[in-house]
């Protein structure tokens, strides 16, 4: 029986560079990326089913009220969320899946799936994180400071999470997560059916041998 794949779920606050890192590994590894529903208007250059699927805000009502979502919220008047039947769908086919997501939509993933692998992106120092948003060059002083606020604030929520990987280089923090992704697979509570399969084989040859 081919085994399940994993959601892994990857966040951490702004600044910390995981969308960097999400790319890098997809550049790396056949994994599968979720894509996010929407009821804002596309923007220019954005790609319907690549960048967000994008919904009216009945069907999206529509399909909340049908628990068709992993997690859902409303921003600035505008509904976002994770589609929950192609996530499953490309898990039972054996893909891994990668969430790129906030820190409380992750936490409601967790609530909604909480065997998928939960990973938190930590800068290496809170200054590092400080220079980074700076160095955007899109934030104004105060806004700045909101930020690195809200990013100090959310950096306690990192113990909701299964893994933290600092991200001081971004091949480095790669190869971590590749690796937290190879031990996960490894997991006897994922290898039920393997592990069961393998006593059934031994007892048949115990009784035929």
């Amino acid at each position: 029986m081919k085994e399940k794949g994993l959601l892994i779920v990857i966040s951490g606050p702004s600044g910390t560079g995981k969308g960097t890192v999400c790319k890098a590994i997809l550049d790396k590894n056949d994994f599968w990326i979720s894509v996010s529903a929407t009821t804002r208007s596309p923007r220019v250059g954005e790609i319907e089913g690549k960048s967000y699927y994008f919904l009216a805000k009945e069907e999206f009502v529509s399909k909340i009220n049908n628990d068709d979502f992993l997690e859902y919220a409303e921003v600035y008047g505008n509904f976002y969320g994770t589609p929950k039947s192609k996530v499953l769908e490309m898990i039972e086919q054996g893909r891994d899946v990668i969430l790129e997501i906030d820190i409380q939509g992750a936490l409601k993933v967790k609530d909604n799936y909480p065997e998928g692998v939960f990973i938190f992106i930590l800068p290496p120092s809170m200054v590092e994180l400080k220079n980074r948003i700076t160095k955007r060059g899109t934030e104004t002083p105060e806004s700045l400071m909101t930020r690195f606020k809200s990013a100090y604030k959310e950096i306690n929520y990192v113990s909701k999470y299964n893994y933290a990987v600092v991200n001081d280089n971004v091949d480095d923090a790669v190869r971590k997560i590749e690796s937290i992704v190879s031990a996960e697979r490894c997991r006897v509570d994922r290898m039920k059916e393997t592990i069961f399969d393998c006593k059934e084989g031994l007892m048949h040859e115990q009784l035929y041998d």
